[in-house]
């Protein structure tokens, strides 16, 4: 029987496929008549000795062509199993062991007749089979082609490259097509092809595999595409941690992540903290195996042990980085252990699962003193380094790019960022200039930027602005408001604009946060752009054109840090936004969170306190004289006056006048010597007199008398009524008293 080519070309109504061997016009019975166990016998006897035994056992033996595996199993052929024909096709078993050579001259007409006629399924773990040549045969050369061509034209639009995909479609739909037996793409489904890409085909074809998905699913052929992260998702959520907790802990634990309402991301974070403390529970508490047996002691004591808690205590020593086991744990993990177990209770209490014993919201609250270490300032990139990276975001060029393939160990290895000089470049000028969060970058749609098309008057200022003076984005809901538009610099449309001109056609993806069906703007090759690719892609390029370092004394360089960078910048800018401008711009829901990125900086700080004047403000000069005659002679040791303190009225010759209580409203003691007087003129006619400006501090009454004027003044004289002088009587015992001061 040959099958050296296909037997025969079969499609059932509307293209369907139609096995193209007639598996009833077959004798498939598994057993062996006496008559062929006999023939079967001499053959296997005559071909030992070499004999010519063609006429003797080809009638009765017409059926039956692999004579020694029959006759050493007793049945035929079509009875054989899986693991059967696979320790024939090996050749390696101890049965086959020495009839090796007699299969290999006929192995791929072997494996033909497995496939074709009795169903044999395992052909990955055939060694050295040739899926492609046995496809072919089956299948034909031009129907694989066909189908490989309508799936390369639809990747090939979205911006693949034909050549560096062919070869590997056509593998790849050589082992899909004989695992689903049939040839047409109709006949595939996305679980097949999920399986396929989880057990099927090996590691090198599986990104084809999801390439191939997204084809199909956009061609209407499959319903969905392959989700690459299905075989490492939620579903192996808990880092490993049950392993030295309770099974009943356990089963509470993966309940909860099942039924929480809360992002897989923030679910699969916190179903790792819940087994941690189930890892704390088995070592001190053995006797609690459920949530129902909580009480609010053990809640404080489980809260002292997170606070005291050192990396590597609740974890296997295999994931503790080299030389961080023993230290404490940073107060954000303590906050993220603290908060897990503080959501799961208050669920499990509001569902019903358990009688409510306690508040988890103050028997599991986050101690003062862990939220006090939290960082809640904005990590700014200092403005030096700030200005490299804007000059190498905006010189970005070609030869700035990583190739698509490089070079490790001597092995050509793919580029896992190989994006087009366009689609760069307008990711880049979004980061630097648009102040948006890493997620909204990536969730961008295409036509989200619009200009000013004509001349528009902006209100409060009065100013028009130009034609196209204004870009518009349009920014997709995020964690803390909804869609909603901001301006931004002409940069980022021109940017974002000659990308759209050059964009490939993209199928449409569905939004996680919106479950809208969009058109993402930065998608390549039918994929969004990678969730990872501005910090571990796009950042460390810049660096490298910038010539700085990937981190600084505030940390490494991240994509938020941008966001905080850009909003401190227009905060301090010479004519700032306001907070409440800045809220609207940034997207913030409330000005508190605002207040955490609008950070003053220490230049503006300095300026603002310049301005303030405060060192002025509390010191006024006045005008001193003094007479030398009084000191040199040594007169002024024995105590006659020789500082004399400007009054505007007269002088006060009290030496420690800047500490005297009435120097604001003086009382005319005998320290007071009147400008009309003959005494006051002869001070002022010495030749040898000096005169010099003392700074003196004034009280806040002083400040407010200085500054508010008379009305102030008489208050302070009220004030300082009894009073004593300097010289002793008080201004009430002088005469010097305000009448509103005078008793009736």
């Amino acid at each position: 029987m040959s099958v050296s080519r296909p037997i025969r070309e079969a499609s059932g109504p509307e293209g369907a496929w139609v096995w193209p061997v007639d598996l009833g016009a077959y004798d498939a019975r598994a057993g062996l008549s006496l008559p062929e166990r006999k023939a079967l016998g001499f053959a296997v006897r005559s071909m030992d000795r070499n004999a010519n035994y063609v006429l003797e056992v080809q009638r009765p033996l017409g059926r039956l062509l692999l004579l020694r595996e029959m006759h050493h199993r007793g049945a035929s052929y079509w009875g054989w199993s899986n693991d059967q024909w696979l320790r024939t096709l090996e050749g390696s078993s101890a049965q086959t062991k020495g009839r090796r050579n007699d299969l290999s001259t006929c192995r791929r007409q072997l494996v033909a007749v497995a496939y074709l006629l009795c169903g044999f399924e395992d052909l990955g773990a055939v060694p050295l089979l040739s899926m492609g040549g046995l496809a072919a045969r089956v299948f034909g050369q031009e129907r694989l082609d066909e189908a490989r061509d309508r799936v390369l034209e639809e990747l090939v639009a979205w911006g693949w490259s034909r050549e560096g995909l062919k070869d590997k479609l056509a593998s790849l739909l050589a082992r899909l097509t004989l695992a689903n037996r049939s040839p047409n793409l109709e006949d595939l489904t996305t679980e097949k092809l999920q399986d396929a890409h989880e057990r099927l085909v090996p590691p090198y074809l599986r990104s084809a595999v999801v390439a191939m998905s997204r084809a199909l699913a956009a061609m209407g052929v499959v319903s969905a595409p392959v989700v690459p992260e299905r075989a490492a998702g939620s579903r192996n959520a808990g880092g490993g941690f049950e392993d030295d907790c309770t099974e009943e802990w356990s089963r509470w634990c993966r309940r909860w992540h099942e039924t929480s309402a809360l992002t897989r991301r923030t679910c699969d974070g916190y179903l790792g903290a819940l087994l941690q403390a189930g890892r704390w529970l088995a070592r001190t508490h053995p006797e609690v195996t459920g949530p129902e047996q909580w009480t609010r002691p053990l809640a404080a004591e489980y809260v002292a042990a997170v606070d005291r808690l050192a990396v590597g205590e609740w974890s296997d020593a295999a994931r503790v980085p080299f030389g961080k086991a023993g230290r404490p744990v940073s107060p954000s993990t303590k906050v993220r252990h603290i908060g897990a177990m503080r959501a799961f209770f208050k669920d499990c209490q509001e569902w019903g699962w358990v009688p409510r014993r306690f508040d988890p919201r103050h028997a599991l609250a986050t101690p003062r003193s862990v939220l006090a270490k939290l960082e809640t300032r904005p990590r700014v990139i200092a403005d030096d380094m700030w200005g490299k990276l804007l000059w190498a975001g905006l010189n970005l060029s070609a030869q700035d790019l990583p190739s698509p393939r490089w070079e490790h160990n001597g092995r050509s290895r793919k580029t896992p960022y190989a994006y087009p000089l366009e689609m760069v470049r307008a990711i880049t000028v979004v980061w630097l200039f648009a102040g948006l969060r890493s997620d909204e970058i990536r969730r961008l749609r295409v036509g989200c930027v619009r200009w000013q098309r004509g001349e528009a008057t902006v209100a409060g200022d009065g100013r028009a602005r130009p034609k196209d003076a204004i870009c518009w984005l349009d920014v997709p809901a995020n964690k803390t408001s909804g869609t909603f538009t901001k301006p931004v610099d002409r940069a980022v449309g021109e940017a974002i604009e000659s990308w759209e001109a050059v964009r490939p056609r993209q199928p449409s993806s569905v939004d996680p946060k919106t479950a809208e069906e969009v058109h993402f703007l930065f998608s390549y090759r039918g994929s969004q752009v990678g969730t990872n690719y501005l910090n571990d892609g796009l950042i460390p390029l810049l660096c490298r054109k910038a010539g700085v370092p990937r981190s600084d004394a505030r940390g490494n360089i991240t994509s938020h840090r941008a966001r905080s960078t850009i909003a401190s910048q227009l905060y301090n800018a010479k004519e700032p936004m306001s907070l409440f401008d800045l809220q609207e711009w940034l997207g913030h829901s409330s000005p508190e969170t605002t207040q955490h990125y609008a950070r003053i900086t220490p230049t503006r700080l300095a300026k603002s306190y310049s301005d303030a004047d405060y060192f002025g403000r509390n010191l006024r000069t006045i005008e001193v004289l003094l007479d030398r005659e009084a000191v040199v002679s040594g007169a002024a040791a024995g105590g006659a006056p020789w500082k004399f303190y400007d009054l505007g009225h007269g002088y006060c010759s009290y030496d420690f006048y800047a500490q005297c209580p009435h120097r604001m409203a003086c009382a005319r003691c005998s320290f007071y010597v009147p400008k009309d007087s003959t005494e006051a003129q002869l001070l002022e006619g010495k030749a040898n007199l000096s005169r010099m400006l003392e700074e003196m501090p004034l009280t806040d009454e002083e400040v407010a008398a200085v500054e508010e004027g008379i009305g102030l003044h008489q208050k302070l004289l009220e004030r300082l009524a009894d009073v004593p002088t300097p010289s002793g009587p008080t201004p009430r015992q002088l005469g010097f008293v305000p009448l509103s001061a005078k008793p009736p």
